[in-house]
Protein backbone atom coordinates (compact mmCIF):
# COMPACT_ATOMS: atom_id res chain seq x y z
CA UNK A 1 0.00 0.00 0.00
CA UNK A 2 1.17 3.60 -0.96
CA UNK A 3 1.84 5.99 2.20
CA UNK A 4 -1.11 8.28 0.07
CA UNK A 5 -3.69 5.29 0.04
CA UNK A 6 -2.90 4.91 3.28
CA UNK A 7 -3.41 8.38 4.70
CA UNK A 8 -6.62 8.47 2.05
CA UNK A 9 -8.10 5.44 4.81
CA UNK A 10 -6.96 7.08 7.82
CA UNK A 11 -8.70 10.34 6.84
CA UNK A 12 -11.72 8.58 5.26
CA UNK A 13 -11.82 6.76 9.17
CA UNK A 14 -10.96 9.09 10.47
CA UNK A 15 -14.43 11.60 8.86
CA UNK A 16 -16.55 8.10 9.35
CA UNK A 17 -15.43 8.19 12.90
CA UNK A 18 -16.85 12.24 13.79
CA UNK A 19 -19.41 11.76 11.98
CA UNK A 20 -22.07 11.21 14.71
CA UNK A 21 -20.34 13.53 17.26
CA UNK A 22 -20.62 16.34 14.06
CA UNK A 23 -24.53 15.15 13.38
CA UNK A 24 -25.22 15.42 17.33
CA UNK A 25 -23.75 18.85 17.60
CA UNK A 26 -25.27 20.11 14.64
CA UNK A 27 -29.13 19.19 15.35
CA UNK A 28 -30.56 21.68 17.88
CA UNK A 29 -33.16 20.81 19.90
CA UNK A 30 -35.26 23.25 20.71
CA UNK A 31 -37.79 22.69 23.62
CA UNK A 32 -39.56 24.95 25.49
CA UNK A 33 -39.40 24.72 29.12
CA UNK A 34 -42.49 22.57 30.32
CA UNK A 35 -42.91 24.67 33.18
CA UNK A 36 -42.43 27.81 34.84
CA UNK A 37 -42.45 26.52 38.14
CA UNK A 38 -39.67 25.48 40.04
CA UNK A 39 -38.85 22.08 41.51
CA UNK A 40 -40.66 19.28 39.44
CA UNK A 41 -44.03 20.76 38.55
CA UNK A 42 -44.84 20.72 35.36
CA UNK A 43 -47.52 22.27 33.04
CA UNK A 44 -50.71 19.76 31.63
CA UNK A 45 -52.87 22.10 30.52
CA UNK A 46 -54.93 25.53 31.18
CA UNK A 47 -57.70 26.02 33.79
CA UNK A 48 -59.85 27.01 31.14
CA UNK A 49 -59.73 23.22 29.90
CA UNK A 50 -59.71 21.72 33.23
CA UNK A 51 -63.19 24.13 33.86
CA UNK A 52 -64.64 23.33 30.86
CA UNK A 53 -65.40 19.68 31.54
CA UNK A 54 -64.79 19.55 35.27
CA UNK A 55 -61.26 17.21 34.60
CA UNK A 56 -58.48 17.64 31.92
CA UNK A 57 -56.84 14.53 30.23
CA UNK A 58 -53.15 15.42 29.59
CA UNK A 59 -51.64 12.13 27.08
CA UNK A 60 -48.68 13.68 26.25
CA UNK A 61 -47.20 15.74 29.39
CA UNK A 62 -43.75 16.12 30.52
CA UNK A 63 -44.94 13.42 33.26
CA UNK A 64 -46.11 10.64 31.38
CA UNK A 65 -50.48 10.72 30.96
CA UNK A 66 -52.38 12.54 33.38
CA UNK A 67 -55.90 12.96 34.29
CA UNK A 68 -56.48 15.99 36.46
CA UNK A 69 -60.29 16.05 37.98
CA UNK A 70 -61.88 19.25 39.62
CA UNK A 71 -62.18 23.25 38.41
CA UNK A 72 -59.85 26.01 38.93
CA UNK A 73 -62.03 26.60 41.87
CA UNK A 74 -61.64 23.44 44.13
CA UNK A 75 -58.85 24.06 46.85
CA UNK A 76 -58.03 20.12 46.45
CA UNK A 77 -57.49 18.96 42.64
CA UNK A 78 -57.18 14.95 42.18
CA UNK A 79 -54.40 13.54 39.39
CA UNK A 80 -53.78 10.27 38.23
CA UNK A 81 -52.08 8.45 35.83
CA UNK A 82 -55.19 6.95 34.30
CA UNK A 83 -53.73 3.96 32.57
CA UNK A 84 -55.00 1.13 34.51
CA UNK A 85 -52.52 -1.30 36.29
CA UNK A 86 -54.59 -4.31 34.97
CA UNK A 87 -54.38 -4.02 31.11
CA UNK A 88 -53.34 -0.71 30.44
CA UNK A 89 -56.79 0.64 29.23
CA UNK A 90 -57.81 4.61 30.31
CA UNK A 91 -59.76 4.67 33.11
CA UNK A 92 -62.34 7.36 33.42
CA UNK A 93 -63.65 9.67 36.45
CA UNK A 94 -67.34 8.84 38.01
CA UNK A 95 -68.06 11.65 39.93
CA UNK A 96 -70.72 10.47 41.52
CA UNK A 97 -68.94 8.21 43.08
CA UNK A 98 -66.07 9.85 43.32
CA UNK A 99 -63.74 7.11 41.66
CA UNK A 100 -62.23 6.03 38.55
CA UNK A 101 -63.39 3.12 36.78
CA UNK A 102 -61.85 0.92 34.06
CA UNK A 103 -64.05 -0.05 31.37
CA UNK A 104 -62.43 -2.93 29.92
CA UNK A 105 -62.53 -5.12 32.67
CA UNK A 106 -64.54 -3.08 35.28
CA UNK A 107 -61.35 -2.35 37.77
CA UNK A 108 -62.02 0.33 40.41
CA UNK A 109 -59.88 3.14 42.20
CA UNK A 110 -60.43 5.43 44.74
CA UNK A 111 -60.02 9.07 44.29
CA UNK A 112 -56.41 8.28 45.88
CA UNK A 113 -55.66 5.90 43.01
CA UNK A 114 -55.71 2.98 45.31
CA UNK A 115 -57.12 -0.08 44.25
CA UNK A 116 -61.21 -0.61 45.27
CA UNK A 117 -62.29 -3.39 42.76
CA UNK A 118 -60.16 -5.48 40.78
CA UNK A 119 -58.69 -7.50 38.90
CA UNK A 120 -56.25 -4.52 39.26
CA UNK A 121 -54.04 -5.25 42.28
CA UNK A 122 -51.92 -1.81 41.65
CA UNK A 123 -52.63 1.80 42.37
CA UNK A 124 -52.80 4.35 40.27
CA UNK A 125 -49.96 6.85 39.95
CA UNK A 126 -51.00 9.93 41.71
CA UNK A 127 -49.94 13.48 41.77
CA UNK A 128 -49.82 16.24 42.97
CA UNK A 129 -52.11 19.20 41.42
CA UNK A 130 -52.75 22.83 41.59
CA UNK A 131 -53.30 25.82 39.79
CA UNK A 132 -50.40 28.23 39.20
CA UNK A 133 -51.79 31.38 37.35
CA UNK A 134 -53.68 29.83 34.50
CA UNK A 135 -52.19 26.36 34.32
CA UNK A 136 -52.71 23.26 36.04
CA UNK A 137 -49.32 21.70 37.12
CA UNK A 138 -48.84 18.44 38.33
CA UNK A 139 -45.64 16.89 40.38
CA UNK A 140 -45.31 12.77 41.37
CA UNK A 141 -45.91 12.39 44.82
Amino acid sequence: MKRRDFINWVGLGWIASSLPVAIAACTSQTTAPTSSTSGDWQTVGTSAELDKNGQLIANNSPVGPVLVVGTSKTANLIAVNPTCTHKGCTVTWKAEAKKFACPCHKSEFGADGKVQKGPATEPLKTYVAKIEGNSVVVKPT
